[in-house]
């Protein structure tokens, strides 16, 4: 608008709080936004690579030929089928390694427990001191303690659950510290495919890392399993010194970005008050019943996945006679599967928020109905295959795929409610998912103790299609999209000049 001395000044526009963004639409396709997500991509892939990789390897570091033979507990519910795992051959060369099931048990899961510890400290400390640094630097840290991987086994199992249990470490600030970057960078008429695409990473590692380490685990020229650390740790160290020297903390501070970008990005996501840094306010957040649809959603969203990814296949085994992990296209599947529907549903949801003028609140629900409903109808309906392989995992992979719709749901959602403080509360809810997750396998443990039949696993499947459903209708009830009022920038208190806020609002005027 016009100002006394005849200069122009841009007020930037930003919705009260209650009411949802309506941002217009940027030109071109490419920008340095898409650059941040690209980079984030790639930085969620290596993540994956990285937790996934000693599941692998482990097959290879073992002498499994030298281990004392337990009995396995399989019914004769299938035992004419003809996917047998007795026909299934496992040619691998053994390992080095004695490792009982319960020492591989505590080395594989050392990462997670670290994992979890780092997740909310780190979503807070980036919150005052950035995020892009605790990002970069816990990639580092998880490669550099991956190079020590091969060492640190030949000292025993107590070194390398210490490495693992670092890794993991360094990997908890992960998605909180990505989410508040995206919090950021992405305006909220393109966080579902930006998002999307950028948690579609975890999928796309997951399909690299697995079969990729099994070829290197075999391969002598490159020197076995230890190859599998020292090429994805490489990887990922590469990756974190780039994403550091290329990527900025918010359009603010880039000291090359596109002036046009750059005040498009803080007017759709910040408004009038700019890149504004205030004080957590955590009594509003407890208060807030759209931050409680989210976390419940994502505890059932953990939950559930534990109960797909790692239950499954081991029905499959103790019912079906049929090993998925010994197939490897079929184990991939499901992720594919995942990756897809999960991308192009978020350009689907995006259109409907510009195009269809759909609010954004109504979007989030229906992509979250289909992320939760169809992998909880798919567990029904995995219980009720029989003898039959070939459809547990066809049912499998509609479900798991179906189950990429959340990326368009609560997984964005903590975007929309709270962009200034979208890292933190990730952290908190992507923290108590993962504890309710790691419930998944002990209580389908204790329902098919003494009895791996079809009806006991049944009742697995259906525990977790009722959780499904439980948290998905909560999410339904009570999700908003809708900014909340204690992030309202109008609110906060007033800037001095020296503050980046208050330089932003200045800049603005010209």
């Amino acid at each position: 608008m016009p100002t006394t001395n005849g200069t122009t000044k841009h007020v930037l526009v930003w919705d009260q709080p209650g009411a949802e963004q309506k941002a217009p639409k940027k030109k071109g396709w490419y920008g340095t936004r898409h650059f941040v997500t690209l980079m984030l991509f790639f930085g969620m892939a290596n993540a994956y690579t990285m937790r996934t990789n000693m599941s692998v390897a482990i097959v290879a570091m073992v002498n499994h030929t030298a281990l004392p033979k337990l009995p396995t507990v399989v019914t004769d519910e299938c035992a004419d089928n003809k996917f047998s795992n007795e026909t299934q051959h496992d040619n691998h060369k053994d390992g080095e390694y004695l490792w009982t099931t319960a020492e591989q048990g505590y080395i594989l899961s050392s990462f997670f427990y670290g994992y979890c510890i780092t997740q909310i400290p780190c979503g807070i400390l980036a919150k005052k001191y950035g995020a892009l640094r605790f990002l970069a630097g816990g990639m580092m840290l998880n490669s550099l303690f991956g190079f020590l991987v091969p060492t640190s086994a030949t000292f025993g199992t107590i070194p390398l659950i210490i490495v693992r249990f670092i890794q993991g470490l360094g990997e908890g600030p992960i998605v909180p510290c990505t989410h508040a970057m995206l919090a950021k960078w992405i305006p909220p008429n393109e966080r579902s495919r930006m998002a999307a695409i950028v948690y579609a990473g975890a999928q796309f590692g997951t399909v690299v890392s697995m079969p990729l380490s099994g070829i290197l685990s075999d391969m002598e020229l490159f020197g076995g399993w230890p190859s599998i650390f020292y090429f994805f740790g490489g990887v990922s160290a590469i990756w974190s010194i780039v994403f550091f020297f290329t990527v900025y903390e918010d359009p603010d501070s880039h000291p090359h970005i596109d002036a046009d970008e750059r005040k498009h990005i803080i007017n759709t996501v910040w408004g009038a008050g700019g890149v504004s840094s205030p004080p957590v306010p955590w009594t509003s957040i407890g208060k807030s019943m759209p931050f409680w649809a989210i976390l419940i959603a994502h505890i059932g969203q953990n939950y559930g996945y534990e109960t797909l990814m790692t239950e499954l296949p081991t029905f499959m085994k103790q019912v079906l006679r049929f090993n998925i992990k010994k197939n490897g296209f079929l184990s991939a599947l499901p992720y594919l599967a995942m990756w897809g529907f999960s991308v192009s549903s978020s350009w689907v949801a995006d259109y409907m928020i510009s195009h269809e003028r759909l609010s954004h609140t109504k979007v989030r629900k229906i992509a979250q109905g289909i992320g939760h409903f169809g992998p909880a109808i798919a567990l029904i309906g995995a219980s009720y295959t029989g003898c039959n392989p070939a459809l547990t995992v066809a049912i499998l992979t509609v479900g798991v795929g179906l189950n990429g719709g959340i990326y368009s749901g609560f997984k964005v959602n903590h975007l929309d409610i709270s962009p200034r403080f979208a890292g933190i509360l990730m952290s908190f809810t992507n923290f108590t998912a993962n504890m309710a997750g790691l419930l998944a396998p002990i209580i389908a443990g204790y329902i098919i103790h003494g009895r791996p039949n079809q009806e006991a696993w049944r009742e697995v499947f259906f525990v977790a299609s009722s959780v499904y459903f439980v948290c998905n209708c909560f999410y339904l009830i009570f999700a908003s999209s809708k900014r909340q009022p204690w992030d309202d920038p109008s609110t906060d208190a007033p800037p001095t000049p020296s503050t980046p806020k208050a330089r932003n609002v200045a800049e603005t005027a010209h």
